[in-house]
């Protein structure tokens, strides 16, 4: 008795604990965006209260009066449906020579897409805008396209390079050996098969496109405003609260491509696009 005692104690007090260890990451994940959406509807929000003294739409009014909002909103959707083409097409061909042949400083050439993650990138961005000074593309569509592309390549090279890696090679030789062409194998075996990591590859390559601020802001401006953009600039003149509207409007689309990624592609095409060797 005293046996079944101890053991119904020593499973409650794990489950205990374990609760509080969930307990703690709900904590640390949700609560930023609990605050987030606090500080987006309140007129007087102030620390260190807990909730806000009042509520308030008045920043969400004066947030989408803003005459650059639907302009700023339909560039930043123009600008990472652009990236993702133009990721598409660069680093898909790149992701197969990775996966499939092997050459010198492979491994080099690979790891080097991480370098613009790696560091603080706003010193990247002020190097780079020197050079683009020197080639004309400071304030073009081209230059912001082009910083844009440094940022999520890592996406769209890592993940396909893996999906291409685990698919067996046997299925691609028997279609061979009925007689379809290298070609033909490609679009109907090798590229349906890698196509649900090739598409969490474009919704990352797109999400980080849409949220890059910094470099467009120092290459962009004054020709080309996108919403990450604008929400830098308000939040240098009026408080926090319409930040955190801005932010909202960022987090949405967000939000529902992630949904449509675990709902329709699943954790396994991501998890096997990082399995490069």
């Amino acid at each position: 008795m005293h046996i079944w005692k101890g053991f119904y104690f020593a499973v409650g007090r794990r489950r205990f604990f374990e609760f509080l260890a969930f307990s703690a990451f709900l904590l640390f994940f949700f609560g930023p965006l609990l605050n987030l959406v606090m500080l987006a509807f309140s007129d007087e929000y102030t620390y260190p209260s807990f909730l806000p003294s009042a509520l308030s739409l008045k920043w969400w009014t004066f947030v989408l009066s803003q005459k650059n909002l639907a302009s700023s909103m339909a560039l930043s959707f123009l600008v990472a449906i652009t990236t993702t083409i133009a990721a598409l097409l660069i680093c898909i061909p790149a992701a197969y020579a990775f996966a499939r042949f092997r050459f010198p400083f492979r491994r080099f050439f690979l790891f080097s897409f991480l370098i613009t993650n790696a560091f603080p990138k706003i010193g990247l961005y002020v190097t780079m805008g020197i050079l683009f000074y020197k080639w004309n593309l400071m304030g073009t569509f081209q230059g912001v396209i082009i910083i844009h592309l440094i940022n999520t390549m890592m996406f769209m090279t890592w993940i396909p390079a893996g999906a291409f890696r685990t698919i067996h090679q046997e299925q691609e030789e028997a279609a061979r050996d009925v007689g379809a062409s290298r070609l033909r194998v490609f679009f109907h075996i090798t590229l349906p098969t890698a196509m649900p990591a090739i598409l969490v590859a474009s919704i990352f390559t797109f999400l980080a496109s849409l949220e890059e601020a910094q470099g467009t802001l120092l290459v962009g401006l004054p020709n080309f405003k996108t919403i990450p953009v604008v929400m830098y600039t308000v939040i240098f003149d009026y408080p926090a609260t319409a930040g955190a509207v801005f932010s909202i409007i960022l987090v949405l689309p967000t939000l529902l491509l992630l949904t449509f990624a675990r709902r329709f592609v699943g954790t396994d095409a991501i998890a096997a696009g990082f399995k490069m060797k």
